[in-house]
């Protein structure tokens, strides 16, 4: 990942914070890490614990940033997210969201999708 990119990332991250916070969600972790899998945000929202993607483009021309959240992204966020459970003994609802941050100028636009997808049932 290049430098611009990172930076992009990192100012998305920081906008997706600031956004939970202003609607009462409590911040647990950030950027938490699994082995190779990341989770941006771990946050508490009255008795669910939410495992938040945060996704970031300066454009929407190849689509809006949350469909870059592919299948297998999911997948090791349910990795990651199964694993925090189980290591801090938690026996919530939890769910998977995603933020999609637009950014523009020096304008942005924030997207929150609750409950952006499941884990798959084997």
């Amino acid at each position: 990942m290049n430098n611009n990119s990172q930076k992009q990332g990192q100012e998305g991250e920081i906008i997706a914070r600031k956004y939970l916070i202003s609607k009462g969600y409590e911040l647990l972790e950030l950027n938490w890490r699994f082995r190779k899998y990341e989770i941006d945000i771990i946050a508490k929202k009255d008795e669910t614990i939410v495992f938040v993607e945060v996704k970031t483009r300066k454009s929407n021309t190849f689509g809006e940033p949350e469909v870059f959240v592919t299948k297998q992204k999911q997948n090791f966020l349910i990795a990651a997210a199964n694993q925090y459970l189980i290591e801090n003994n938690i026996d919530l609802e939890s769910r998977f969201d995603i933020i999609s941050v637009l950014q523009f100028n020096n304008n942005h636009t924030v997207k929150h999708l609750e409950a952006a997808f499941y884990p798959l049932l084997k």
